[in-house]
């Protein structure tokens, strides 16, 4: 077989255009030059890239957002197959304020502040339970029940951030 017939494998990745420029005649006994183009992406697609890179970034901090956009589907999911399952959802948002009645008898807050966000925190999960107990009986569209997820899931979102924020901080050693 003949070196004009022989077809070279030059191997290539996805997405990548190759341009092959044949060996000149008399130059046998060199490789033939390969001219490697890339595609340029377009502006979707960097924009899309820019994005999941954001996302990506900040996952630890978007995670209350992500629960609640899992949960409105999870709610509607409930409300189709199984809306009997309020009866059962609905006893569950006691269990944020039993947990603020518990905690605050073993282990009294001394600071103002720690008191503020237990009750915020079992605020939180009373209102998020009490509205998918809502969702799954009458669906997550009926009346008010999106204004009032869309409230929850500002306000956990605000609450997380801050968290965040003010427990980063080293402590200070006197």
């Amino acid at each position: 077989m003949s070196s004009r017939s022989r077809a070279r494998a030059a191997k290539a990745a996805a997405g990548v255009t190759t341009v092959r420029i044949p060996s000149q005649r008399g130059r046998r006994s060199h490789d033939p030059f390969v001219v490697v183009v890339p595609e340029r992406p377009t502006l979707t697609r960097m924009a899309l890239d820019a994005s999941v890179l954001w996302l990506w970034d900040h996952r630890r901090a978007l995670v209350p957002l992500v629960l609640g956009l899992l949960a409105f589907p999870a709610t509607a999911l409930l409300h189709v197959m199984a809306p009997w399952s309020a009866l059962l959802l609905a006893p569950a948002a006691v269990g944020p304020g039993l947990w603020l009645a518990v905690i605050h008898r073993r282990r009294p807050a001394a600071d103002k502040a720690v008191w503020g966000w237990r009750i915020t925190l079992a605020t939180l999960g009373v209102s998020g339970l009490a509205w998918a107990a809502s969702a799954a009986g009458f669906g997550p569209l009926a009346g008010p029940l999106e204004l009032w997820w869309l409230l929850n899931l500002i306000a956990a979102q605000t609450a997380w951030l801050i968290v965040r924020r003010t427990s980063n901080r080293p402590e200070e050693t006197a």
